[in-house]
């Protein structure tokens, strides 16, 4: 699935490399999608909206509640996982955000 496809309250898996001269590294992080942003770093890019570089991050809850910030590149590859329960996820998600 693509960046663009994902919604809260989705569990996906996301699979992220970094290319390395001596061999990938892989890092796999499973949770449930609490939101899907466009933000701007500190770095500064000429040409690009207020001469900022802005990256794509998802921010997933793991199962244990810790909650992971993780910012999509290209190489990055995201996963559906149990799409059957995915609205009640997202319902549920959206139940425990109003208490």
């Amino acid at each position: 699935m693509t960046i663009d496809e994902c919604r809260p309250g989705q569990r996906v898996r996301v699979v992220q490399t970094i290319e390395r001269r001596e061999g990938d590294w892989h890092d796999t992080v499973v949770g449930v999608i609490q939101a899907v942003t466009l933000e701007k770093t500190g770095s500064w890019y000429a040409h690009s909206k207020d001469d900022k570089l802005w990256l794509r991050r998802v921010r997933l809850v793991k199962d244990d509640g810790e909650v992971s910030v993780l910012i999509v590149d290209v190489l990055t590859e995201i996963e559906l996982l149990d799409p059957s329960n995915a609205e009640q996820a997202a319902t549920a998600e959206g139940a425990a955000g109003r208490r």
